[in-house]
Protein backbone atom coordinates (compact mmCIF):
# COMPACT_ATOMS: atom_id res chain seq x y z
CA UNK A 1 0.00 0.00 0.00
CA UNK A 2 2.98 2.24 -0.61
CA UNK A 3 2.02 5.73 -1.74
CA UNK A 4 -1.64 5.37 -0.85
CA UNK A 5 -3.41 8.21 0.87
CA UNK A 6 -5.23 7.08 4.00
CA UNK A 7 -7.11 8.45 6.99
CA UNK A 8 -5.47 8.15 10.42
CA UNK A 9 -8.00 7.01 13.00
CA UNK A 10 -5.97 6.72 16.19
CA UNK A 11 -2.65 5.72 17.70
CA UNK A 12 -2.43 2.50 19.66
CA UNK A 13 -1.28 2.71 23.31
CA UNK A 14 2.31 3.22 24.46
CA UNK A 15 3.30 5.29 21.41
CA UNK A 16 2.42 2.35 19.24
CA UNK A 17 1.59 2.25 15.55
CA UNK A 18 -1.05 4.38 13.89
CA UNK A 19 -4.33 2.79 12.86
CA UNK A 20 -5.27 3.84 9.32
CA UNK A 21 -7.98 3.00 6.81
CA UNK A 22 -8.42 3.80 3.11
CA UNK A 23 -11.45 3.46 3.36
CA UNK A 24 -11.36 0.11 1.57
CA UNK A 25 -14.21 1.10 -0.73
CA UNK A 26 -12.30 4.12 -2.06
CA UNK A 27 -8.70 2.99 -2.46
CA UNK A 28 -8.46 -0.61 -1.29
CA UNK A 29 -6.54 0.02 1.93
CA UNK A 30 -8.00 -2.04 4.79
CA UNK A 31 -7.82 -1.28 8.49
CA UNK A 32 -4.09 -1.52 9.20
CA UNK A 33 -1.37 -0.65 11.68
CA UNK A 34 1.40 1.57 10.31
CA UNK A 35 4.65 2.68 11.87
CA UNK A 36 4.49 6.50 12.25
CA UNK A 37 7.93 6.79 10.64
CA UNK A 38 6.40 5.72 7.32
CA UNK A 39 3.65 8.36 7.36
CA UNK A 40 3.80 11.82 5.77
CA UNK A 41 1.19 14.02 7.41
CA UNK A 42 -0.78 16.45 5.25
CA UNK A 43 -2.95 19.45 6.01
CA UNK A 44 -6.05 17.74 4.61
CA UNK A 45 -8.50 17.08 7.44
CA UNK A 46 -11.49 14.76 7.73
CA UNK A 47 -13.68 14.90 10.84
CA UNK A 48 -13.51 11.35 12.25
CA UNK A 49 -15.02 12.20 15.63
CA UNK A 50 -18.15 10.21 14.70
CA UNK A 51 -16.10 7.05 14.03
CA UNK A 52 -16.20 4.55 16.91
CA UNK A 53 -12.58 3.46 17.38
CA UNK A 54 -13.08 1.89 20.81
CA UNK A 55 -13.24 -1.61 19.31
CA UNK A 56 -9.87 -1.17 17.60
CA UNK A 57 -7.21 -2.54 19.94
CA UNK A 58 -3.91 -4.37 19.66
CA UNK A 59 -5.85 -7.63 20.01
CA UNK A 60 -7.81 -6.77 16.85
CA UNK A 61 -4.65 -7.25 14.82
CA UNK A 62 -3.38 -10.38 16.58
CA UNK A 63 -2.69 -13.33 14.30
CA UNK A 64 -3.78 -16.86 14.96
CA UNK A 65 -1.13 -19.14 16.41
CA UNK A 66 0.75 -21.30 13.94
CA UNK A 67 0.07 -24.99 14.11
CA UNK A 68 2.73 -27.64 13.88
CA UNK A 69 3.19 -29.13 10.45
CA UNK A 70 2.71 -32.85 10.45
CA UNK A 71 5.35 -34.86 8.65
CA UNK A 72 5.52 -38.53 8.02
CA UNK A 73 8.04 -40.99 6.67
CA UNK A 74 5.82 -41.68 3.67
CA UNK A 75 5.86 -38.01 2.68
CA UNK A 76 9.63 -37.91 2.96
CA UNK A 77 10.30 -41.11 1.06
CA UNK A 78 7.82 -40.22 -1.68
CA UNK A 79 5.93 -43.51 -1.78
CA UNK A 80 2.65 -41.61 -2.07
CA UNK A 81 1.69 -39.44 -4.96
CA UNK A 82 2.39 -35.75 -4.52
CA UNK A 83 -1.21 -34.60 -4.40
CA UNK A 84 -2.13 -36.96 -1.57
CA UNK A 85 0.94 -35.95 0.42
CA UNK A 86 0.17 -32.26 0.00
CA UNK A 87 -3.42 -32.84 1.02
CA UNK A 88 -2.38 -34.61 4.22
CA UNK A 89 0.29 -32.13 5.23
CA UNK A 90 -1.19 -29.50 7.47
CA UNK A 91 0.60 -26.41 6.41
CA UNK A 92 1.39 -23.96 9.15
CA UNK A 93 0.65 -20.34 8.54
CA UNK A 94 -2.18 -17.92 8.32
CA UNK A 95 -5.74 -18.86 7.58
CA UNK A 96 -5.21 -18.96 3.84
CA UNK A 97 -5.44 -15.19 3.36
CA UNK A 98 -9.02 -15.09 4.61
CA UNK A 99 -10.13 -12.32 6.95
CA UNK A 100 -11.96 -13.28 10.12
CA UNK A 101 -15.63 -12.38 10.45
CA UNK A 102 -14.95 -10.04 13.40
CA UNK A 103 -12.28 -8.15 11.47
CA UNK A 104 -14.55 -7.87 8.42
CA UNK A 105 -17.42 -6.52 10.54
CA UNK A 106 -15.06 -4.01 12.17
CA UNK A 107 -13.78 -2.92 8.74
CA UNK A 108 -17.31 -2.39 7.42
CA UNK A 109 -18.47 -0.41 10.44
CA UNK A 110 -15.42 1.86 10.46
CA UNK A 111 -15.53 2.40 6.69
CA UNK A 112 -19.25 3.23 6.77
CA UNK A 113 -18.60 5.90 9.41
CA UNK A 114 -15.60 7.33 7.52
CA UNK A 115 -17.47 7.46 4.20
CA UNK A 116 -20.38 9.12 6.02
CA UNK A 117 -17.99 11.72 7.43
CA UNK A 118 -16.63 12.35 3.94
CA UNK A 119 -20.16 12.84 2.56
CA UNK A 120 -20.95 15.38 5.29
CA UNK A 121 -17.85 17.41 4.40
CA UNK A 122 -18.45 20.27 1.96
CA UNK A 123 -15.42 19.15 -0.08
CA UNK A 124 -16.31 15.47 0.25
CA UNK A 125 -16.15 14.60 -3.46
CA UNK A 126 -12.77 16.27 -3.86
CA UNK A 127 -11.40 14.54 -0.77
CA UNK A 128 -12.66 11.17 -2.02
CA UNK A 129 -10.79 11.75 -5.28
CA UNK A 130 -7.74 12.82 -3.28
CA UNK A 131 -7.85 9.57 -1.29
CA UNK A 132 -8.07 7.54 -4.52
CA UNK A 133 -4.93 9.12 -5.96
CA UNK A 134 -1.42 7.82 -5.29
CA UNK A 135 1.50 9.88 -4.00
CA UNK A 136 4.63 9.66 -6.14
CA UNK A 137 7.89 11.52 -6.44
CA UNK A 138 9.30 12.18 -9.88
CA UNK A 139 12.85 13.12 -10.83
CA UNK A 140 13.41 16.74 -9.92
CA UNK A 141 10.78 16.80 -7.17
CA UNK A 142 12.08 18.26 -3.93
CA UNK A 143 10.09 16.82 -1.03
CA UNK A 144 11.73 19.14 1.49
CA UNK A 145 10.23 22.10 -0.39
CA UNK A 146 6.74 20.65 -0.81
CA UNK A 147 3.80 21.81 1.24
CA UNK A 148 1.67 18.90 2.28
Amino acid sequence: FRGRRVIVLKQLPKNGPLVVTGPFKLNGVPLRRVNPAYVIATTTKVDVSSVDTSKITCASFARAEKGKRTKSEGDFMGDKDKKTAEGKAKKAGRNGGKVSAERLALQKSVDAAVVGALKKDKLGKEKAGYLRSVFTLKPGDMPHRMNF
